[in-house]
């Protein structure tokens, strides 16, 4: 709508003509894993999508896709149920140390779409590079027409966990898909017969829908005011867990609303969380807490240098699963410092993966998104990470894969190897496993938190090498999390209903849940709710010809009010007030007479309407 000619209007909270309640706000979730968020927002007749987490946890029900053809896990029995003789179901089934696999290209778990339209989704904000590699199955071949907000470090680097993950799956092809297992659950043993809904699980997406998803995204700035369809604005805000990392805020105005995901108040790499720029909210919808409430990074962290360095003494190497981009960073930083203080400056580190030489280079470029420690060291001038140094000293080496150039010229043993997929079913990391696992010298460290480790490891049992579980999640913890509450001082609290009990590891821990005395709305997967978000005011623009009609009456020393009379119109998510018509209509016996000053076609328009009443008598 053009608003030239049109000036704000300077209405009280009590004037009526500025009010327009709306109910409550429909939310809708789409996902059972917190730390891989995604759920639907209406407000003010826009539909956003927050977040669009992929769940990769079902992977695991799945056997490794190895490199090069594996004799351990070809030789695996097949499974088959009691009383049950189908045979496609015999081919799709194996069994290793008395867990049941199905041999297959691992398939994911996308954002549902039963509940909503995805081509309805007008907005998508993006909290961080994690939580977004469902994006592929959500925009394309969807009918999606919406625009996707992320800062430019969660683009690029998500860029790269999408691309790594579609070379990992599809440099080891299946000549065939099971499909068969599905329609007997009830007969499968756990955790198979516990899956959820594995008739909706996809296949991993291909480069191409990769790409054309990326091309959806608009890349902002923290404390960007963005203008939502003239209706809302959206800002992202640092979140302080990773690279880019961004909590939103949506504001109409008058209520606001924010949205926390994956947040940390450590002190690591990302800028700092930006806390008041979500005070005071309407509505704070909190996800993304740590999965691991009962370890301590900075503990961890510590217990990984030390197994690393003995392991190193006594000749054996070290595999570390891991991400292209993140925690990994500080891996790298900490760990080479400390073999430097113990005397092990020699001993190689490699990190592979098919975006290691991307990954690299992209976190050495994002000086803005850093700490300040970090940022200053831009300036002496210094690379604020130190891993940029250790690849030109040779004493990290990067690689593809293990089949590079380069790489086995280079690699010595003992080591380190950084190496994707933490999930361990695809990537070069099955081939360590299947290499260093039968020796007890070796360690394999596990220090992402996305998957359960135990899950992650049984395909490749009975293991000789020592397996050493250090999650390191700098996300918030429950303590942090209550106090973040109390100091926001939010009207109503949104939160998985998880995050209202203790853990099932630790049932007794009641202190590792969220404590607080806000109204608070908890929720599960697919569950619709409406937020106690009524839309009080919003404002309206009044045209200049029915402000140079009014008359101020000066009510008391400053404040002056006028009544307005004229028509007030919607269009864009705009509100205008403007000049009524002045129309006179007079209805005879044998005549009709419209008139509305010269406006030939209104009068048209009116001499319609009439007459299609009288044909109704």
């Amino acid at each position: 709508m053009d608003t030239e000619g049109y000036q704000p209007c300077a209405f009280s909270r009590s004037t009526p003509l500025s009010l327009f309640p709306v109910m409550g706000l429909p939310r809708y979730c789409l996902s059972g894993d917190p730390n891989k968020p995604c759920s639907i927002l209406q407000f003010k007749g826009i539909t956003f999508m927050l977040d669009c987490g992929l769940t990769a946890q079902t992977v695991l029900n799945f056997l490794p896709m190895p490199l090069v053809p594996s004799t351990r896990l070809d030789s695996l029995p097949g499974w088959m149920p009691r009383d049950c003789s189908d045979s496609q179901l015999e081919r799709e089934l194996k069994e290793c140390c008395g867990r049941v696999f199905v041999d297959s290209t691992p398939e994911f778990q996308p954002p549902q779409s039963r509940i909503i339209d995805f081509s309805s989704v007008d907005v998508i904000l993006i909290s961080n590079y994690l939580c977004m590699l469902a994006l592929p199955f959500v925009t394309e071949e969807t009918g999606f027409k919406g625009m996707v907000y992320a800062t430019e470090p969660t683009m690029q680097i998500g860029r790269m966990f999408l691309e790594e993950l579609v070379e990992n799956i599809e440099q080891t092809p299946r000549a065939s898909f099971a499909s068969r297992w599905k329609e007997f659950l009830h007969l499968l043993p756990q955790p198979l017969s516990n899956c959820h809904r594995p008739r909706t699980w996809k296949h991993i997406y291909n480069l191409t829908a990769v790409k054309k998803s990326l091309s959806h995204i608009r890349m902002v700035g923290y404390n960007q005011k963005l203008d939502v369809y003239g209706a809302l604005t959206v800002m992202a805000v640092s979140s302080g867990y990773c690279l880019g990392s961004s909590n939103w805020v949506i504001d109409s105005g008058y209520e606001k609303i924010a949205y926390v995901s994956g947040s940390s108040t450590l002190t690591t790499h990302p800028r700092p969380m930006d806390q008041p720029a979500l005070k005071n909210a309407d509505v704070l919808i909190l996800t993304g807490l740590t999965q691991t409430p009962t370890a301590n990074p900075d503990s961890m962290l510590g217990e990984l240098c030390m197994t690393v360095a003995n392991t190193l003494r006594l000749g054996g190497n070290v595999l570390l699963p891991c991400y292209p981009s993140g925690v990994v960073y500080d891996l790298f930083e900490c760990l080479s410092s400390h073999l430097d203080n113990s005397g092990m400056s020699t001993i190689p580190m490699f990190f592979i993966s098919p975006v290691a030489d991307n990954s690299l280079a992209y976190s050495n470029i994002f000086a803005e998104w850093l700490s300040t420690a970090k940022q200053n060291k831009v300036y002496l001038p210094e690379e604020p990470f130190p891993h940029a140094f250790l690849s030109r000293t040779g004493r990290l080496k990067h690689f593809k894969h293990i089949y590079s150039d380069g790489f086995s010229t280079d690699y010595r043993q003992p080591c380190v190897v950084f190496c994707s997929h933490p999930s361990l079913r695809f990537g070069d990391v099955i081939l360590f496993m299947e290499m260093w696992g039968s020796s007890p010298l070796n360690t394999v460290i596990i220090t992402e938190p996305d998957f359960v480790h135990v899950e992650a490891l049984a395909p490749f049992q009975p293991l000789q090498m020592k397996v050493v579980h250090c999650p390191i999640d700098t996300s918030l913890n429950f303590t942090q999390a209550n106090k973040l509450i109390r100091d926001l001082k939010p009207g109503t609290l949104v939160l998985p209903e998880s995050y209202l009990h203790p853990p099932i590891i630790d049932p007794a821990r009641s202190d590792l849940v969220i404590d607080t005395d806000r109204p608070t709305i908890p929720y599960k997967r697919d569950e619709v709710h409406s937020l106690p978000l009524k839309r009080k005011l919003t404002p309206a623009g009044i045209s200049t010809s029915l402000t140079e009609k009014l008359s101020p009456i000066e009510v008391r020393a400053g404040l002056s009010l006028a009544t307005v009379t004229g028509e007030l119109k919607v269009a864009d998510n705009k509100y205008s007030i403007q000049p009524k018509e002045d129309v006179l209509i007079q209805v005879e016996d044998s005549s009709t007479h419209i008139i509305c000053e010269g406006d030939q076609k209104l009068r048209l328009r009116l001499r319609d309407i009439l007459l299609q009443c009288l044909n109704k008598f």
